[in-house]
């Protein structure tokens, strides 16, 4: 009979705070100085924790970038979930993506070092844990090509383009829009508008009759 192995202890609310911390400057340094010139002290000084007390709570550098990783794309697939969901059954395909785009830039722009970070290095990132992250990129694509698929089938969206270019282009737009968008300027509600319009219905002005 095989044994089963032990669950990890869980950590109490001290230490759950500072892995956080860790997390959360981890993610700023990556984010502003890329994975591989940011070394394991620099984040240990910048959470205020001895070097070595680091690996109480990580076991590498490798490791603290995977939930880096983990965590900005889940925030942002979470933010997604929850508006889409938040819809009546009937909805229309383009209230759906709309409510996609809203979550999307809400959850891009609410955490965004983690996001940031997340759009940043993953060309810098060693092949193991890229490997590990793809698991999560993949299932969060596949959000988004569902929706776009449901609105094809429905002619709400044109059907002469794949999903995976539309995807694509679309999450690829609204990644970068956490290292311009600025608050000051109007308000989330009307920024998520504006893009959700351009997705749709373009740049170019309407012919009137």
């Amino acid at each position: 009979m095989a044994t089963k192995t032990p669950s990890p202890p869980a950590l109490n609310e001290g230490e759950s705070a500072t892995r956080e911390r860790i997390l959360l400057e981890a993610a700023r340094l990556f984010r502003h100085h890329g994975y591989t010139a940011t070394t394991l002290r620099e984040i240990a000084d910048a959470a205020n924790i001895k070097a070595g007390s680091i690996y109480y709570h990580f076991a590498s550098k490798e490791e603290i970038l995977g939930d880096v990783l983990d965590k900005g794309i889940q925030a942002v697939s979470d933010a997604v979930r929850e508006r889409i969901e938040a819809l009546p059954p009937n909805a229309s395909f383009r209230d759906r993506i709309a409510a996609g785009i809203e979550g999307h830039l809400w959850g891009l722009l609410h955490h965004g070092d983690f996001t940031s970070a997340n759009i940043r290095i993953y060309g810098q990132i060693p092949a193991s844990a890229k490997n590990r992250h793809r698991v999560v990129r993949r299932a969060y694509a596949d959000l988004w090509d569902r929706l776009f698929e449901g609105a094809m089938a429905s002619g709400e969206l044109r059907s002469d383009s794949s999903t995976a270019v539309i995807r694509l282009f679309v999450i690829g737009a609204l990644n970068w829009t956490v290292e311009w968008y600025n608050p000051q300027r109007g308000s989330f509600q009307d920024f998520s508008r504006q893009l959700t319009e351009i997705v749709f219905d373009g740049v170019l002005a309407r012919k009137t009759a």
